[in-house]
């Protein structure tokens, strides 16, 4: 049996479905639902048994989970990146993994779990995954230092020697429509371009980029539940690895990959960045992936244009549906 927390969630359900392609569904989803509408990713997915997360981490307290587990894939937590409830970040992103890794090392059981980008801070230490490179991060706002928090306790403790931390950089993809804000540019391009022609972006503040200049590591998330996968059925590799393309683009040449795969004019315009995250906003982002490629994974990323190409063909087929059944667009 697989655990997979944050199970109805962005990655999480694309994890859940890349194991239903695999023809494993003995899965346990563990989330919280409450009144959001994650649980439409669960529709068309395969798996054991669902817990809420309260009654999940009861259950582990109480040891009483099922005794087949192979794996803990720990994709639940608030990701959002301008919460300001320190202390909820604290145990929910912090604490809430410490449980889980020492339990899951304890039972001998894999346990992988995301991490984060927004860890690098501005990246003024670079972007390399390398364990002796951790102290010296500066993240820059709240939800990354407490991803950051966690990856320091387990290279303290020496829990990074028998886990795997995932930094994930820019994902986009099916099954992110729940996320409001912290949904992906593209996804919210995608609704805003049919509706006025148009796509808004944040002008720049500082005089080496361009408006639109800024540069992120954007990777599709089939690529990122292909590396997950990978990790499962790799049971060596153990640590933090970069989850990237390797690859930095502009916000102008996503924006001109989105207008291409709609079949219209590019028509961009830039707005004022609000104040509250000016200070928090990562300008460039490209991960090293040297250590992910040296540990054995060999499969070859979407290109930016591919990967685009590929999600609005499949928001174009969701757009007739009333749930999200599949990443098959």
């Amino acid at each position: 049996m697989i655990i997979l927390t944050g199970g109805s969630g962005f990655i999480g359900s694309a994890f859940a479905w890349k194991c239903n392609q695999e023809g494993v569904s003995d899965l346990l989803i563990v989330d919280d639902l409450n009144t959001s509408e994650k649980w439409k990713n669960l529709v068309g997915l395969h798996y054991r048994d669902y817990l809420h997360k309260k009654e999940f981490f009861s259950r582990l307290l109480n040891k009483d989970l099922p005794k087949n587990i192979d794996a803990l894939v720990h994709l639940g937590a608030c990701s959002v990146t301008t919460e300001k409830n320190m202390d909820y970040l604290m145990e929910n992103n912090y604490r809430y993994t410490q449980i889980l890794a020492e339990w899951a090392v304890q039972k001998k059981v894999r346990f992988i779990y995301a991490s984060s980008a927004a860890t690098y801070g501005n990246g003024e230490h670079g972007f390399d995954d390398t364990h002796a490179q951790l102290p010296l991060l500066m993240p820059i706002n709240r939800y990354g230092y407490s991803k950051h928090l966690f990856d320091l306790y387990a290279l303290h403790t020496g829990l990074i020697k028998q886990t795997v931390g995932l930094k994930f950089f820019n994902v986009f993809g099916p099954n992110e429509y729940h996320k409001e804000d912290m949904r992906s540019v593209v996804c919210k391009a995608y609704s805003q371009i049919l509706e006025t022609g148009v796509l808004r972006l944040f002008k720049s503040y500082r005089p080496e980029f361009e408006d639109g200049g800024q540069k992120r590591d954007f990777i599709y998330v089939k690529d990122c539940v292909n590396i997950l996968w990978w990790f499962l059925q790799n049971k060596r590799p153990c640590g933090i690895f970069n989850i990237g393309t390797g690859k930095a683009s502009s916000w102008n040449t996503l924006a001109n990959a989105i207008f291409s795969a709609l079949d219209i004019p590019s028509r961009v315009e830039y707005i004022d960045m609000p104040e509250t995250i000016q200070n928090h906003y990562q300008y460039y982002t490209e991960a090293n992936m040297t250590k992910l490629r040296k540990s054995g994974y060999t499969q070859p990323f979407h290109s930016l244009e591919e990967a685009i190409h590929d999600y609005v063909r499949y928001l174009k087929h969701q757009k007739t549906l009333s749930y999200t059944p599949s990443l098959n667009g």
